[in-house]
Order: structure tokens, then sequence, then C-alpha cells
């Protein structure tokens, strides 16, 4: 499965270029972020790249869970967003 890795500086409009562009290859991604802000700019582009995809009659879903990294010998918990169409 994809991994798309979203950080508070990345572009909405970026990101839901690519997921939209992935989503048309595969029918599953995943997006991986760390921190609030990286959240909300992940929630912003996949309500974007769902209205890429809604013309093609297909619908975007998306499951949240958290996930344990080891990031500079410290364990810190990320939010990993799985994308399915349907």
């Amino acid at each position: 499965m994809e991994i798309i890795k979203v950080s508070s500086t990345s572009v909405p409009n970026h990101v839901a270029g690519a997921i939209a562009s992935l989503m048309r290859e595969k029918d599953k991604l995943m997006i991986q972020v760390i921190g609030a802000a990286a959240l909300n700019q992940a929630i912003k582009s996949i309500a974007i790249a769902r209205g890429y995809i809604i013309p093609t009659g297909k619908e975007l879903i998306c499951i949240p869970s958290f996930h344990d990294l080891t990031v500079d010998d410290k364990i810190i918990t990320a939010i990993r967003l799985v994308i399915e169409l349907r």
C-alpha cells in the first residue's frame, strides 16, 4: 500500500492531486501525519481529492487509526488515514 506523509507545511491542493492520481491506479492508500496541523492539512487534502474523484462515480472512504513510531529513540504517536474507493 502506498504511504503519503503529510506535514503541517504541505499544500492541500498538491496532496489532493497526489491522492487523486494514486486512487486512479489503486483502490487504497495510506496517509501518515504527526501533529494536529499536519492532520488538518491531510483532511483538507482528502476533501479536495474527493471533489476530484466524485465525478467518476466513486466515493472516498477515510479510516483513521493510531500508529506508534520511533523517531530519535523516542516513541511518538502518528495518525494513519487509510483512504479507499467505494
